[in-house]
């Protein structure tokens, strides 16, 4: 259980310092026989540092739970 916890409490506290993911995907513009055009979009991903802060809290009360329990 308390893995788990530090587990959960790193991942929130990834989250809180980067806010902001790009994925690139490829797109296929002109298609004429053996000419290929492609191009690479970007897509981004943001959230709220507070999801991030929300998450590292309940990491920390399951560590505060698995002591607790001992």
């Amino acid at each position: 259980m308390k893995n788990i916890g530090f587990f959960i409490l790193l991942i929130g506290f990834g989250l809180t310092i980067f806010t902001a993911f790009t994925i690139f995907t490829r797109e296929k513009i002109v298609d004429i026989g053996k000419l290929e055009i492609t191009r690479d979009k970007p897509h981004h991903l943001n959230w709220s540092p507070l999801i991030g802060i929300a998450i590292m809290g309940a990491g920390g009360a399951v560590l505060w739970y698995s002591y607790k329990q001992r």
